[in-house]
């Protein structure tokens, strides 16, 4: 598989893409006036203990206060399990018991606590936080607040995964929990052993900062997109970095001197004057990525709705009549648009419950396929997902990790016209809405006649099909109508005047 670090820096805003076979599989945005927080660590207090939900509200000096469930505080292996999760898969402990803990028995209210974000703030809910501290570096992650040590699946020799743990158990910090990253396969002794130096003495530095700034206050910031990109991203599956900044060139090659020098001939300055996105192809991809339809290339098609509770994902034939029988032009489409739907859901960053409606099918065998196809698509995906199988009715329940905004969120606000709905009022709708109002209004007022304003679709409509109607009105109210088209109105918008207006007494 040849995979490339696509990354476009401007002062406003910087894009990382992650390309995979000339498709681009995931994307990451920053910008600084809407700079995430995940990954930083806070001095924060705790301003609402709510035994109820088992959670406490903490000041840590964002807009809105953060949420600290009590699972975040003392449940080591829910937390340690979490974070394999986001961290390449890496292997599970074994079940143990959940804690019996109380929140109002390890927090109150005025309490000064010590907590990073591990979800920025969605809607308008505040960030998650964990007491959980975890510091992340090139081949290992630091969580000093645990006794674990995970290493990631995706090492597969039995020999380099038992070669590493045992240089781990030698070399940690008494009570000092490890994850060894995919990055860490094949990595000499020394490298592991200035690596968790590193981030010991930065863990130590964190400790001071927190014992001498004050309450709120922001203890540590983890590092930009553009580094971020290289420690988490840049692996033994990715060939080449590319970058069109010189500066963030520089950057990124004075960060891999000091933790992956061997990858330093691996990355490039694009200097090209097609923009860079655009001369890898990139930017027809992400504008198709806010599209609600997406076709398939049998002719079928996918539609995206996104709500506040989930997102449902609607499979259609479309164009596409097959060349045999129903059930095989069905389980085409559905097999296409699996790939498809994976392909989104990594690239949209789409978190939550996700319902899919595949196209129904008759076989058990065809729907089995499906269910095999969606699971074997989506073991690319970094994030955590959970798939139950399909339904009678064509229906797949699945959940995908959420830790940041979608691409859409990220992307898009909500309509200002529609307010989010999605939708207008139709011209005829707002036709009648129009004549309903002034058969309310203009009895009580003595004008000869009344000069209506509206937008040039509602107008041509008034004109035109809806003209016997609007006669019939004019001759009800014994007035003159005038219409006027205004291009400046927005669709739903309309201005009455009455002419020579004075009150009914």
């Amino acid at each position: 598989m040849m995979a490339e670090l696509i990354i476009n820096a401007a002062p406003y805003e910087t894009r990382v893409a992650l390309v995979e076979n000339g498709n681009i599989v995931e994307l990451y945005i920053e910008r600084p006036a809407e700079r995430g927080c995940v990954g930083n660590i806070y001095k924060g207090r705790v301003v609402r203990v709510l035994p109820g939900m088992q959670a406490a509200f903490v000041e840590i000096g964002l807009s809105r206060t953060a949420f600290l469930y009590v699972s975040d505080i003392c449940d080591q292996t829910r937390e340690f399990e979490r974070l394999m999760g986001e961290d390449e898969a890496a292997e599970e402990l074994s079940p143990t018991s959940v804690s019996t803990h109380s929140i109002e028995d390890l927090l109150r209210p005025g309490q000064e606590v010590l907590v990073q974000v591990a979800k920025d703030p969605l809607g308008k809910k505040g960030a998650r936080v964990t007491s959980h501290i975890t510091l992340p570096g090139r081949h290992l992650v630091l969580m000093p607040t645990m006794g674990h040590i995970g290493v990631s699946r995706r090492i597969e020799d039995e020999e380099e995964r038992k070669r590493l743990r045992e240089i781990i158990e030698r070399l940690r910090p008494p009570g000092t929990g490890w994850i060894v990253r995919t990055a860490a396969e094949g990595v000499e002794e020394n490298k592991l052993a200035n690596e968790i130096d590193f981030l010991v003495k930065l863990w130590k530095e964190i400790k001071r900062r927190a014992e001498t700034h004050p309450c709120p206050s922001l203890i540590y910031e983890d590092l930009d997109i553009s580094l971020r990109a290289v420690r988490d991203l840049f692996a033994r599956e990715v060939q080449r970095l590319v970058v069109d900044n010189e500066e963030v060139y520089l950057k990124i090659l004075n960060f891999m001197d000091i933790f992956a020098p061997h990858l330093r001939a691996h990355v490039d300055l694009y200097e090209g004057e097609v923009p860079i996105f655009e001369a890898f192809g990139i930017e027809m991809e992400v504008s198709r990525a806010l599209s609600k339809k997406i076709w398939l290339k049998s002719g079928g098609y996918i539609i995206i709705e996104t709500t506040e509770a989930l997102t449902a994902i609607d499979v259609n034939t479309g164009r596409y009549v097959g060349k045999r029988d129903l059930e095989e032009t069905v389980l085409k489409t559905n097999l296409e648009a699996v790939k498809e739907i994976a392909y989104q859901l990594r690239l949209r960053n789409i978190g939550g419950l996700i319902i899919i409606d595949f196209i129904d099918m008759e076989k058990e065998e065809s729907r089995e396929k499906v269910f095999t196809a969606l699971k074997e698509a989506l073991k690319k995906d970094r994030s955590r997902t959970n798939i139950l199988r399909m339904s009678e009715l064509g229906l797949i329940q699945m959940t995908r990790q959420r830790l940041r905004e979608s691409l859409y969120d990220l992307l898009c606000e909500p309509c200002f016209y529609c307010e989010g709905t999605g939708r207008l009022k139709s011209r005829r709708t707002i036709c009648y809405e129009i004549f309903r109002r002034l058969e309310r209004e203009a009895r009580r007022r003595i004008a000869k006649s009344i000069h209506l304003k509206v937008h040039p679709q509602v107008a041509e409509l008034l004109l035109n099909e809806e003209a016997t109607h609007l006669e019939a009105l004019e001759k009800g109210l014994g007035k003159t109508i005038i219409i006027t088209s205004s291009p400046d109105l927005h669709l739903e918008q309309y201005e009455l005047d009455y002419l020579d207006v004075d009150m009914k007494h």
